[in-house]
């Protein structure tokens, strides 16, 4: 069906205004997302596409751009435009949630609220947390992405966020897809360099946490920093 053919009142920016954004349908959410369809599906067409590619809504967070625009009535652009949406509502919540941070005091507290990053990954990713004074968080970054190697996650990066966060506390995560927590040569080598500049810089490392599948690794607990 055309939304050009629905009353005014029925088409979903209508109804989101009058009704509210809860109580209106996925369908007519993405709707107003990708906004148009195309000479060869209608809207609606292309949302139903959408939806009835999936088990359940939650499954979109993980397609990617050349999935989705492989879908009836999708082209590149609409794939990228609903992804972004999608991140988009995911950082609104997932920086709501680091706002209730007091302090990252342990390993498992630093686990429990970052834990998620890593969910399903293929490849290594490192992030650092960056915290104040007293331990509350202020930001986190992601510094590299592949396989991590010494020589490629560079100090100088991870110090120069610190500065400009005005951050004095700075934790390294990062996970390995094999699900082995053990740190490898590298990971070792790295963290000795990380150490040597924090204690040059005045930036205290509190700790390297690898995290595998269900277990994890820390630098820390294992007094080895």
């Amino acid at each position: 069906m055309n939304l050009n053919k629905i009353p005014s009142e029925e088409k979903p920016r209508e109804r989101l205004l009058k009704y509210g954004k809860e109580n209106i349908s996925n369908d007519e959410l993405i709707e107003i997302i990708l906004r148009s369809g195309n000479r060869k599906s209608g809207i609606k067409d292309i949302s139903h596409n959408i939806l009835s590619s999936v088990n359940n809504i939650s499954e979109l967070k993980n397609m990617s751009i050349n999935v989705l625009s492989g879908i009836e009535g999708m082209s590149k652009i609409k794939a990228i435009e609903l992804i972004a949406a999608i991140e988009l509502g995911r950082r609104v919540y997932e920086d709501n949630k680091y706002e209730s941070l007091v302090k990252l005091a342990n390993p498992n507290t630093i686990i429990n609220y970052f834990h998620s990053l890593f969910k399903d990954k293929k490849q290594e990713y490192f992030y650092v947390i960056y915290l104040d004074n007293q331990k509350k968080y202020i930001d986190k970054k992601l510094l590299f992405k592949g396989t991590v190697n010494y020589s490629l996650v560079h100090p100088r990066e991870i110090f120069k966020e610190a500065y400009l966060l005005s951050a004095t506390n700075i934790i390294c995560i990062h996970n390995h897809p094999s699900g082995d927590a053990t740190p490898s040569e590298n990971d070792t080598e790295l963290t000795k360099r990380i150490k040597i500049i924090s204690d040059i810089h005045g930036i205290n490392l509190l700790d390297h946490i690898i995290i595998g599948n269900n277990n994890y690794y820390s630098f820390y607990e294992d007094n080895n920093l």
